[in-house]
């Protein structure tokens, strides 16, 4: 394996727990519309789908396209970047991860699908995680994971090959943009992984279940 230069990670679910925030907008909408709220843990295996998928978990896919898949998703992501911050925090280990990255002057940032709008005021939110080096939302560019383009676009402004950077994402879609980048690839086994998912059958590289286990696997990597 290429000798690792630069680390970046998705948000969702890799770098940020946002589930219980993205919880409390779902539920806020689905409660306004007479509907039952989700589980904890129906939130935690959906964050991942983005805001139509929380909200196709509640109400399947002919009732939310009754009710106005767009009408929904604008209410629950209104809600949402009014309360953005309230539980999100780092996964636990995270936070020791990227200080030491900086600490070995290794460049890291985020690559995630997640709207600029709510990206950028949301780490603006979060003072430790200062250090991110670059963060590409789905809108910085035309398209978005699974296409490598903001892949390269982040190596490029991190000045880094993508061969000798490191991607790390709890969804498939993650692994499939840094294996189409050339990047290595790591499947974040602490994120929101659906129970019918197989990461096995994505093809990552390296496999991690806590954010600790990542953080031992680089130090001996140096």
């Amino acid at each position: 394996m290429s000798p690792l230069h630069a680390v970046l990670f998705d948000l969702d679910g890799t770098l940020l727990d946002t589930a219980p925030d993205l919880g409390a907008a779902v539920n806020h909408v689905l409660v306004q519309e007479g509907f039952a709220p989700l589980s904890e843990a129906v939130i935690r295996q959906t964050t991942s789908h983005g805001a139509l998928g929380l909200l196709r978990a509640g109400l399947g896919d002919e009732l939310l396209e009754e009710l106005g898949a767009s009408r929904l998703r604008t209410a629950l992501l209104d809600y949402y970047s009014a309360h953005l911050c309230l539980g999100t925090r780092p996964f636990d280990g995270m936070i020791e991860l990227v200080h030491w990255l900086e600490e070995q002057d290794m460049p890291w940032g985020i690559v995630t699908n997640k709207p600029g709008f709510l990206t950028d005021p949301l780490l603006a939110q979060l003072p430790e995680l200062k250090g991110c080096a670059v963060a590409v939302s789905a809108d910085t560019l035309p398209v978005r994971k699974p296409d490598p383009a903001p892949m390269f676009y982040a190596c490029d402004k991190l000045g880094v090959d993508p061969a000798h950077t490191l991607y790390v994402g709890d969804h498939v879609r993650d692994i499939e943009a840094g294996r189409n980048a050339g990047m290595v690839t790591a499947v974040a086994g602490w994120g929101y992984l659906d129970e019918r998912d197989d990461p096995a059958l994505w093809q990552a590289d390296l496999h991690f279940d806590t954010v600790q286990a990542l953080h031992h696997w680089l130090r001996l990597s140096r």
